[in-house]
């Protein structure tokens, strides 16, 4: 079985901004600390939810194609270990009470 290597592109005027980039394949999410921002799903896109301590991160694709799709867990599985959290559960829904309605 072949690993993916992700990268990270941060930006560093906003912490909450990083995106996690495949070596290997075309996948890119995009990393938003919901509790610190506000953040609208795009319909055309993946998105998953996780927490690390107390703090809501929302996973989002970027142009996502059918075989990049299965990555999108290695990929938050590697941002977890990256932030020092390897025990981040990740979420399929929006967890805020108020986020988890179809609008």
């Amino acid at each position: 079985m072949h690993d993916n290597v992700y990268l990270l592109a941060t930006d560093p005027k906003d912490p909450c901004r990083d995106v996690i980039h495949s070596r290997d394949t075309d996948l890119k999410v995009k990393v938003f600390c919901v509790t610190e921002e506000d953040f609208s799903p795009d319909a055309d896109e993946i998105q998953l939810y996780a927490y690390a301590d107390k703090k809501l991160y929302a996973f989002e694709t970027v142009n996502i194609n059918a075989d990049d799709a299965m990555d999108v867990v290695n990929a938050i599985q590697w941002y977890a270990e990256y932030i020092d959290y390897p025990a981040m559960e990740i979420l399929p829904d929006d967890p805020r009470e108020d986020h988890n309605q179809e609008a």
